[in-house]
This record gives structure tokens, sequence and C-alpha cells, in this order.
């Protein structure tokens, strides 16, 4: 079948264009088992599109054929930002929206729409790509590595819940009303990004989610958004925040963090503090946990915390090796010869690796390869998400023993990167 494949086209205002636009939405909402998105939510998805410059693409049937119409059978977005690497802030391409209609699956529709994303990534100069994934054994075949992970964490508030006897937290909490805090709230999220390895900067529809003008799966504004700040004690700066709703389960309320910022431990441990003294709630749930969180150490029974999953969140893509690799810091001083396969070619080649004092110099050579990884096994290596040790114990990078065990001493970072934001 000779499938159209296209853009859409926001500057267009014919009533064919805006229909076409609203199906594509229509279709993506369908992918992920939703309903059919609301006139506001249409609107707040098109300011989206404005603020970040998404380029949407699509898959239709061709004209004549049975089911042809507005709506696509295959669905992919993307728009640039960046990653802090460690280093500092390198360009990203963020894909999102991938979709396929189930009856056209195994066509290739997903596969072309991807690889042309990549490409113009790779044309364009961004170094790195980076998507969040439903299904983990999808984006490996394009180079994607899970470089992140989010913990699922529930604290048990009730009388077990409290710090550790000594242990109490510079500063206060106050309360602050979200739907006008945005500033504030966009201010501790560009901190974030600037000082957490991993992160990535924060797309535009965060500013509905995190301010409650709109609830994505609730489709309405969200009237269940609180949110707390936590100030320091010697200038009464922000220093930390918690955004978060009282929820129902089994008649019984809790908290369900949306976010949880905290810039020292006295910001986090205040805010922990704060959440476990909430009245008629008996427990605090996050599903984006950081893994460096210092409150399991602090609370009086350590089991008030419990880690209810471990789930992988980022997955990274390397498009220009000498780029990204140049922009992670190293562990160890090391020279070595590596070769990255790469099936898409964006990556592939042999690049020599001369790390020292903590950064690298990454150049293309044409000496014999030492060490070799596919591109899937160097995105999970890039950020140190994943142990460079656990990756050449199950065989994922191949060469001469030393010379592998030389490549893991340099790569091996001793602190985890952290992601808050899903795309």
């Amino acid at each position: 079948m000779d499938y159209e494949y296209a853009a859409l086209d926001f500057s267009d205002d014919s009533e064919a264009a805006r229909e076409r636009r609203a199906a594509w939405l229509q279709a993506v909402q369908f992918g992920f088992h939703q309903g059919r998105p609301p006139e506001e939510q249409l609107k707040v998805w098109l300011h989206h599109v404005e603020v970040d410059d998404v380029e949407c693409r699509g898959v239709w049937l061709p004209e004549g054929a049975f089911g042809a119409g507005p709506v696509p059978v295959a669905t992919t977005s993307w728009f640039d930002k960046t990653l802090n690497t460690g280093r500092g802030l390198l360009p990203l391409r963020m894909i999102t929206d991938v979709t396929t209609n189930p009856a056209h699956r195994r066509r290739g529709l997903v596969r072309t729409l991807m690889e042309d994303c990549l490409s113009d990534a790779a044309v364009r100069g961004i170094p790195l790509a980076a998507l969040t994934v439903s299904e983990a054994t999808i984006y490996g075949r394009w180079g994607f590595g899970v470089s992140t992970f989010g913990e699922q964490i529930e604290m048990d508030t009730g009388p077990r819940f409290g710090l550790r006897p000594g242990i109490e937290p510079a500063g206060r909490v106050e309360m602050i009303d979200p739907r006008d805090s945005w500033p504030l709230i966009r201010g501790l999220l560009d901190r974030h990004h600037r000082e957490h390895r991993g992160s990535v900067a924060t797309p535009g529809f965060y500013e509905d989610i995190f301010t409650g003008s709109f609830h994505w799966m609730e489709r309405s504004p969200d009237e269940k958004l609180r949110a707390a700040v936590h100030l320091t004690e010697e200038d009464a700066e922000v220093d930390g925040m918690a955004l978060y709703r009282i929820e129902r389960e089994d008649g019984k309320r809790f908290a369900k963090l949306v976010c949880l910022l905290g810039f020292s431990a006295d910001a986090y441990l205040g805010l922990w503090q704060f959440l476990g003294g909430i009245d008629l709630v008996e427990r605090v749930v996050f599903h984006a946990a950081d893994p460096l969180d210092p409150v399991r150490w602090a609370l009086t029974d350590l089991n008030s915390l419990k880690t209810t999953a471990l789930e992988e969140f980022l997955w990274v893509r390397v498009l220009d090796v000498p780029v990204a690799l140049s922009a992670r810091p190293w562990a160890a001083d090391g020279d070595v010869v590596l070769e990255v396969a790469d099936a898409q070619g964006h990556a592939s080649g042999r690049y020599r690796v001369l790390a020292k004092d903590g950064s690298a110099d990454v150049s293309r050579t044409d000496d014999r390869a030492e060490v070799t990884v596919d591109t899937e096994t160097l995105g999970s290596l890039y950020l140190g998400g994943v142990p460079a040790a656990g990756l050449r114990d199950a065989g994922r990078i191949t060469g001469a023993p030393a010379a592998v065990d030389r490549l893991v001493a340099m790569a091996a970072l001793p602190t985890t990167p952290y992601n808050l934001l899903g795309f």
C-alpha cells in the first residue's frame, strides 16, 4: 500500500488542515488507549506545539482506500531542548507520541518515522536523541539505550513516621498556590536541570501540569493540585518544592507526589517532614523518586519507606560520538580505541577516547579497535545510570579483557543520573 507520509502544517488555517490536526491528536490518544480529545485538550496541545516548536509527523492511508481520512495510522513528534550530560547542557532531540494503528503494525511505518527523525537530528548537528517509553523491547533497534531509572516509592506517614533524634531540618515550609507560581516553579526546574546529570530541559506542557491549569489524563483543570516550598533559614530563599494531590484508594486518603525537588538535605528532609505531617493522610507515593534522596537514612524506622518498583525512564541515543562523549565526565584516566556499531550508520566508526582529569578528548581514528559496543549499549553507558561493569559482565562490551576493563574504569561514574520529567 502506498501510504502518505507527511508533517502537520500548523500555518495552514483551512478547515481541512484543522481537521487533520485534531485527527492526529485523536490518533495519539487512541494509541495510548485514551478517549477522544475534547476541544479544551486540543487547545492546550496546540499551545504546547507552538511553545516548543514541535514537529508532528504522521502516516495516512492513500486517498480512495477504505478507511482513508484525516486520522493517521501512525504518528510521532519531536522537539529539541537540552540534556545535562554531567559537564554541561548538550542539544537533545526529544521524541514522543509514537503510535501505530493496530491494523497497520509490522509494515515499517514507525521504523520510517523514527529513522527520518534521527536523520533529521543528525543533519542538524544534534548529537543526542532521547525518549521515555511504555515498552522496553522496542527502541533498542534504533540505538536507544536505557539511561536513567525512576524509583516508585511509598512512605508510611502513620505513627511510625518520623526523623531520627537530632535531625531537625533548618528553614521552613510554606504552602503556595500553584496557579500563580509558574515563574517560581520554572526557576526551580531550571536549577534542577543545570545541576543534575541526566535531566532534560522542561517541555512547555509542564506549565499546565505544574500549575494545575490542565490535567492531561482528566482533561480538565487540576483542582486537586497543591504546592509547598522550602525556604532557607538564612535568607528565606526558596530551595525546594513539592507538588502533590490528595487521592483516595479503598476509602483511605494518600498524597500522590507530582514533583519533589530539594537542593539541600534541609530542603529534602524539611519537605518530607511536611508531607509526613499532613492530616488525614496515611501514606505518600511518588513514581519518579531520586535514587539519591537522603530521606531513607534520616528515618527513625527506615522501613517506613518502601521502594515498590524500579523502572527504566530516559532512553538515550548517541548520534555524534565525539561531541557526546567529550561532554560527559570520566572517572579515570585512560586511552582506548572504541568501535561503535550502528545499524542506522549515524555513530558508526572507530574513536580514540583519551580521558584525563575527568574529561576526554574523543576523535575518529583508523587505529585497530580495542573495544566494541553497539549504539544501544553506548546509550546505556553514556550517563552512567547503568553500571559499566554490569554491561561488561553481560557481554555487551566486547574486546580484549584488559581494554574492556580499562574502558569500564574510565566510564564508571560514582553517582547515578536523575531525570524527573517524562515527555
